[in-house]
């Protein structure tokens, strides 16, 4: 079974933010783009595009390579990408927007997105039920939230760093249900033609 860290220090904090400085040089691992084609951005194009012109937020965004895939396909999108690394950041350009920031503290205003997703980063932000709070509280009534992350039960299947937090369906939908309605979840695959092997799900929440 995967535990928590106890809290999210300072120093934890810190720890946390220079892996991901580190961590931007290594673009293998890394990457600034992503194919389109994979079921990770289909899923969020398809939740995502029934807003009207939206105004989106993608939280732990790393290098934008999601962001950047959306504001191609959602047709009046506009994309701001959070993350705490600058280094990470510095890939994020126009049209999209960046901002540096932890996901347990995000510096926007209540209800100031149409939506918000996050995608294998709240795995990373150790105060989980603070971080899903702030995502939630960014969003409008009626808008959408989106979380894609690594399943609970395949813990132990890849390296990970001491502070990586993996989640069960009803974890994640217990913590978005105390800030939103019509909470659902369901396996994802990389490939719409491969059948999901349960590594992956995704959470999707109306505010």
């Amino acid at each position: 079974m995967v535990t928590s860290p106890a809290a999210l220090t300072p120093e934890l904090a810190r720890e946390i933010r220079e892996s991901f400085e580190a961590a931007a040089a290594d673009e293998e691992h890394f990457p600034s783009t992503i194919d389109p084609r994979i079921e990770h951005v289909r899923l969020l194009v398809r939740e995502l595009s029934v807003l009207p012109t939206p105004l989106i937020a993608d939280v732990g965004s790393g290098k934008g390579r999601f962001a950047r895939v959306l504001g191609e396909e959602i047709p009046g999108a506009r994309l701001v990408c959070s993350d705490v690394s600058l280094n990470m950041l510095a890939h994020v350009r126009p049209p999209l927007s960046g901002c540096a920031a932890s996901m347990t503290s995000l510096p926007f205003c209540d209800g100031g997105f149409d939506a918000a997703y996050a995608t294998e980063s709240l795995e990373h932000a150790v105060d989980i039920a603070t971080a899903v709070g702030e995502i939630c509280r960014i969003v409008r009534p009626g808008g959408r939230i989106v979380i894609i992350d690594k399943n609970k039960e395949h813990w132990g299947k890849l390296k990970t760093p001491e502070w990586e937090r993996w989640f069960t369906r009803g974890e994640l939908e217990r913590l978005l249900s105390r800030h939103c309605r019509g909470v659902r979840s369901q396996y994802i695959s990389y490939w719409e033609d491969v059948a999901p092997d349960g590594m992956f799900l995704a959470w999707v929440a109306e505010r």
